[in-house]
């Protein structure tokens, strides 16, 4: 079992910044008129990096930050979709083999990408795919495990999300987060706790998928059903174990939210920004967007924008997907 997760410094945070220069994107912050009275709501775009996600910047961090020499055999990791595509897109740049081991219910439109990229998906039954993340490696694969959750070079580069946030908007009072593995929510805190400590970090997680708040209420990770529905990368089944003690210190708040406010959320952003999210991408929105929460100029991390056209032709005419 992987060792448990420690928060990243600001070296380490600064590190990342610097290995991951000219790799992403500083995603712009845009103010969202759908705030309800008296909040002020602000989208950090995630969704518009090189691969539709944030994940570049945990993933990329991870690879570079490891010995040119270990990268010779490929780099494999388990994923939904987001983390794979950064793990694909950085094989493609480094002229190396890449591996997505993804579940049988993952995104079209993910796959799709992975298949752009040339990488080899090895797909499996999500019970199959979800042990493989909990084990942080696969003895049947060759090559290198990236690990986008547990790595302190991947928290690192989530990290990288917060500083910026916090330079691109000082008076921020909280920033939501959608909840998956807990990489994002947790390095994002990294960086809050770093350069403005009163910035309370709230996860946002699904009604009918809730794991960390499910944590919460019983003082440990525990086994929670979850029917995720048209959302992928949020709504597994447990914390994983080695995240929960950062995440227990460095999340202030959960909100979870229906899977017809994630919809709606979507359609918002499409109708008022004309920004394309993905469902975990919009479940922070949905969050923002319903005002359960004491703070009034909150940022929400739009985390990726990888959805399938048909499932967002859906949405935009008012429909929640099966």
């Amino acid at each position: 079992m992987p060792d448990e997760v420690k928060p990243v410094d600001w070296h380490q945070i600064e590190a990342a910044r610097a290995r991951l220069e000219g790799l992403e994107l500083t995603a712009p912050l845009v103010g969202c008129d759908a705030a309800p009275r008296g909040k002020s709501i602000r989208l950090k775009l995630e969704n518009l990096q090189p691969i539709g996600s944030f994940k570049i910047r945990p993933i990329g961090n991870a690879v570079l930050a490891k010995p040119h020499a270990d990268l010779g055999a490929g780099i494999y990791t388990a994923s939904s979709g987001n983390s794979a595509l950064g793990v694909a897109w950085m094989a493609r740049r480094l002229g190396i083999a890449a591996t997505a081991v993804v579940p049988e219910n993952a995104p079209e439109a993910k796959l799709d990408k992975l298949r752009r990229l040339g990488a080899r998906i090895d797909m499996r039954p999500v019970e199959r795919w979800w042990r493989a993340i909990e084990a942080g490696a696969l003895e049947d694969q060759q090559g290198l495990y990236i690990d986008a959750v547990r790595d302190p070079a991947a928290l690192a580069g989530d990290a990288t999300i917060g500083a910026e946030i916090l330079a691109q908007w000082p008076q921020v009072e909280a920033i939501l987060v959608p909840f998956g593995g807990g990489g994002l929510a947790c390095g994002i805190a990294c960086a809050a706790r770093a350069l403005k400590r009163d910035v309370r970090i709230i996860a946002c997680e699904l009604t009918s998928a809730h794991p960390l708040k499910a944590a919460f209420d019983a003082g440990a990770p525990m086994a929670t059903p979850h029917e995720p529905g048209f959302v992928s990368g949020v709504g597994y089944g447990s914390v994983l174990p080695e995240m929960w003690p950062l995440a227990k210190t460095m999340i202030d708040e959960v909100i979870t939210v229906s899977l017809a406010q994630v919809a709606a959320a979507i359609k918002t952003m499409v109708e008022h920004n004309r920004v394309v999210a993905e469902g975990a991408g919009a479940v922070s929105v949905a969050a923002a967007l319903s005002g359960r929460y004491r703070e009034s100029r909150v940022c929400a991390v739009v985390s990726g924008g990888n959805i399938d056209s048909r499932m967002l032709a859906a949405i935009l005419q008012g429909h929640v997907p099966s």
